[in-house]
């Protein structure tokens, strides 16, 4: 095989859609839903990581960034959003959304599962 566009898309190499998901969480003592959407790990997900190895992003909130889009692929999030740098007076995301984001991150990208 040469390596081209067409034979890369022909193979599924490219991530395509964003996938929809439904997640749940914990808020104080309320339960709530919510639609995301997430983009599959790809090449923005690889920079991110990359981005976190050097010590330049946080590789957590990186990979939120990285992953929970709109859908139409856009970022939701700056990873500044889910630390707090974006707004120090809103904070961080909190933890049991930032844990259902991760575990939804995890399912569309089949994380610690291994295929059958």
């Amino acid at each position: 095989m040469i390596l081209t566009i067409d034979s890369l898309k022909e193979m599924g190499a490219f991530t395509g859609a964003p996938v929809e998901r439904e997640i749940t969480w914990k808020q104080g003592d309320k339960e709530l839903t919510a639609t995301v959407y997430v983009r599959p790990l790809s090449y923005r997900s690889a920079v991110s990581d990359l981005s976190a190895m050097s010590g330049k992003t946080d590789a957590v909130a990186g990979r939120i960034a990285a992953c929970i889009c709109d859908a139409k692929g856009n970022p939701v999030f700056t990873a500044a959003d889910i630390t707090g740098e974006a707004d120090p007076e809103r904070g961080p995301l909190a933890g049991n959304l930032t844990m259902a984001l991760l575990a939804v991150i995890g399912e569309v990208n089949q994380l610690g599962k291994t295929p059958s």
